[in-house]
This record gives structure tokens, C-alpha cells and sequence, in this order.
């Protein structure tokens, strides 16, 4: 069993959350200084995700070699994004009517105290489609790669590409430079994977420690409405479609539990982005519809974020007894199509996106928030890892539209997941050093 675990990131760094989850629990004031490895894991991630973006896609684009077929891969990324979030928006809307989670609280807005949310409901006020669109230009390349903007990395990707498509030939020596970097850097991350388990003990323990799950308890109808919603979201809309491509949503689920598992404790699906490339370049997919989807669709394509949005508005205006109309509810969802998208890369974005909504509608007091303050860090786990699967099943149906999808391989791996792991990491000489 022992050596088991020990050649398992999976077993891994499901006994790691357990662990951290009882310290947080047990000793709070352990669990919380445990915040440094969890931050240390992410940052080790982040600084892989623009180089591995940048090389991912500038390979598939210059090795695809037809412009015309990225920028009909690039379209058809974006209406698959465009309709699952607002399905999503629309399903939070449903439930929240539904279920009223935030009913019978009875709060006086003026009684709540909004110094905690000033620093979202402050960067809200700046929030807008036209500021989204201006920041995916970068003001220069260095800064892109320095804080780690995925759009506007992907931005230069992908005129680096077309350049060096257009180049042919001459573009050769960069084109295989570039290659074996990204050769590189996905073994790098190999390397990085080792001390998940770490990061994800020191994230949860850190989580529980600081918050408390007694905190659960207060809010626990909303906790369960969004919970149930998502873990539905999942099974029957996400089921559909890779249901439609001819696989199962279960074995697929199988397939990316680790990432699963790493956003888990991290509570960051960022922390997961380069191995859930890898994973779907591995399942058959296509390199360069891979590197053009998964990127875009962790701006554009926030399955758990767009349904967290609608129901947490709807929470705080039964909460404070606010009346909403079937018609002020059309415009929260017209206003969160466009918030959602202009708060994907801003720290703390869900909080910024709903500030500008409830600020957008009027009727429903922003002090709202603080109600949501003690357990969003626990909601913010299930988003994260219902916007990870969203986006790895993105890239198979996107695949699958374009006819660049492997179905003989990926109904092999799918089929015996377990299997192909073994194999993969019998083969991999790190997992055999660790």
C-alpha cells in the first residue's frame, strides 16, 4: 500500500487534503501558518503557465501551417464558450428562484459592515467590457511574461505563430528552438507535480484553519445549492456533450483526477492548467486546438464561476428581502455575460464581477457581499474544479467540431484509465526516481 501511495500523485495528494484538512480542524493555528507551501506550490505552477503557453501555441500554430483553419479553431472555441456560460448563468438563476436559498435571513443591509469588501467593491467601479478588450493588449512583452497574463500571452502566441508560419523555411531553426523548449518545460512541470502534495496539504489546511468548518454551517443551504448545482452542471450539460463526441463523463473525470484533486486543495484551477494540457495533448486532441482553447477558455469559459455569480446575486437579494423581477433578472444575466468575461484575470474576480452587477441593477444593496465573505473560500474549490473539467471538456468537443480528435486513442485511454496510468508513469524515469 505504502509503495503504492508513493508512486501515485493521485493517492498522493488525496491523503495529503485529508491531512491538512484534520490539522486545519484540530490545531487552526498550525493549519494557518501552513498558508506559505500552498502559495509556494501555485507560484511554482505560475510561473510555468506563459512559457508553456506561449510555446505550446506558437508550435501548433506553425506546425498546422493554415491560418485560415486557426482562426476558425479560434471562433468555434469561443461560441462553445459563449453558450455553455450562459447556460450556465441562466441554470444559477433557475436554481436560485427555485430553492431561495437566502430567504428568511431577514439582514438590514445597513447593518452590515462593508470594510471587508471595500478593496472588490473599489476595483468594480473600473470594471468594464472596453477596460477588458485594452488589456489584452499588453503594454510590452517582458510584462505579459512577468505577471503572468494568459490573454495576453496568448495574444502574442499567437502573432508569433502567424509570423513564423509566414516565415516557412527561414522560420525553421526558431520554430524547432522553440519546440524543444516546450519539451522541456512540460518535464519541468513533471518535476514541479512531485511537491503537489505539499501545496495542496498546506492550501486546505490553511482553508479549514483560518475559516473554520463551522463557517459551513451558517450558510449551508446556499453551500448546497451551489454545490448540487454544479455536481449536476457537470454530470447532464458536460455529460451531454462529451456524450455527443461518443465518451463517458465519468471515465473522463477519472481521467483528470489528479488536476481535480490539485485544484482541490489549491482552491486554483490556474494550478492545474499545464498538466490539463498535457493530459488532453496525451487523450488525442489536437496540439494546436489544445493550446488555443484551454487558454482562452480560462478567461472565457467559467462554468462553476458563471453559475456561483447568478445564484449568489439572487442569495443576497432574498437575503435582504430585495424584490427582483423576471425582467431585472434578464438584466443580470445580460450584465454577468459581459462582467464574468472582464473580471477572469483580476485577483479576486468573482467578488469584483458581482460587485459591478449588484451596482449594475440598482435595487440590490453591494453591502450583500460581507454575507459571503466566510464560506466563499469553500465555494471557491467546487467552482475552480467545475471550470477545470469545462474547460478539459472543451477541448474535446472542439476537437471533435474541427475532425482533429483521435477517437480510436481516446477510447482506449478512456477506457482503462488505470491501466494507462500505470504504463505512462512506469515509463516516466522521475516517477520512477520518486
Amino acid at each position: 500500500m505504502l509503495k503504492r501511495i508513493a508512486r501515485s500523485l493521485y493517492l498522493q495528494v488525496l491523503f495529503a487534503v485529508l491531512i491538512g484538512a484534520l490539522l486545519g480542524h484540530f490545531r487552526p493555528a498550525w493549519g494557518a501558518a501552513m498558508k506559505p507551501l500552498g502559495d509556494g506550490f501555485i507560484k511554482l505552477v505560475k510561473m510555468l503557465i506563459a512559457p508553456i503557453v506561449f510555446t505550446t501555441v506558437v508550435t501548433g500554430i506553425a506546425k498546422m501551417g493554415d491560418l485560415r483553419k486557426v482562426g476558425r479553431v479560434g471562433l468555434k472555441g469561443i461560441g462553445y464558450f459563449e453558450v455553455l456560460s450562459t447556460l450556465a448563468l441562466a441554470i444559477g438563476l433557475v436554481v436560485g428562484n427555485i430553492f431561495k436559498p437566502g430567504a428568511g435571513m431577514n439582514v438590514n443591509p445597513a447593518l452590515l459592515d462593508t470594510k471587508a469588501i471595500a478593496s472588490y467593491t473599489g476595483q468594480s467601479q473600473h470594471l468594464s467590457t472596453v477596460d477588458f478588450l485594452l488589456n489584452i493588449i499588453p503594454k510590452d512583452i517582458a510584462d505579459a511574461f512577468a505577471r503572468g497574463d494568459i490573454l495576453q500571452v496568448l495574444l502574442f502566441s499567437v502573432l508569433f505563430g502567424i509570423a513564423l508560419t509566414a516565415l516557412k523555411k527561414k522560420g525553421q531553426p526558431v520554430l524547432d528552438f522553440v519546440d524543444g523548449l516546450m519539451h522541456v518545460l512540460f518535464r519541468v512541470v513533471s518535476v514541479v507535480m512531485r511537491v503537489a502534495p505539499v501545496g495542496a496539504f498546506g492550501a486546505m489546511a490553511f482553508t479549514v484553519g483560518t475559516y473554520g468548518i463551522g463557517s459551513l454551517l451558517s450558510l449551508g443551504k446556499l453551500m448546497a445549492c451551489f454545490y448540487a448545482t454544479a455536481i449536476l452542471f457537470v454530470i447532464f450539460i458536460l455529460g451531454s456533450v462529451m456524450r455527443f463526441c461518443g465518451f463517458s463523463i465519468f471515465r473522463f473525470i477519472r481521467y483528470i483526477r489528479e488536476e481535480i484533486l490539485i485544484v482541490l486543495g489549491t482552491s486554483s484551477s490556474e494550478s492545474a492548467l499545464p498538466l490539463l494540457m498535457e493530459k488532453m495533448e496525451r487523450l488525442g486532441c489536437s496540439k494546436p486546438v489544445v493550446g488555443l482553447v484551454v487558454p482562452m477558455g480560462y478567461s472565457f469559459n467559467l462554468d462553476g464561476t458563471s453559475i456561483y455569480l447568478t445564484l449568489a446575486t439572487l442569495f443576497i437579494a432574498h437575503a435582504t428581502n430585495t424584490h427582483v423581477t423576471f425582467w431585472q433578472e434578464l438584466e443580470i444575466l445580460a450584465v454577468l455575460l459581459l462582467t464574468s468575461k472582464g473580471a477572469a484575470a483580476v485577483t479576486g474576480g468573482g467578488f469584483i464581477t458581482l460587485a459591478a452587477t449588484l451596482s449594475s441593477v440598482g435595487n440590490i444593496p453591494v453591502a450583500g457581499l460581507t454575507l459571503l465573505l466566510g464560506i466563499d473560500r469553500f465555494m471557491s474549490e467546487a467552482r475552480a474544479i467545475t471550470n477545470l473539467i469545462g474547460n478539459g471538456v472543451a477541448a474535446v468537443a472542439v476537437s471533435k467540431w474541427e475532425g482533429e480528435l483521435n477517437m480510436d486513442k481516446a477510447r482506449r485511454i478512456l477506457a482503462d484509465v488505470g491501466a494507462a496510468e500505470r504504463a505512462e508513469a512506469a515509463a516516466d524515469p522521475i516517477a520512477e526516481a520518486a
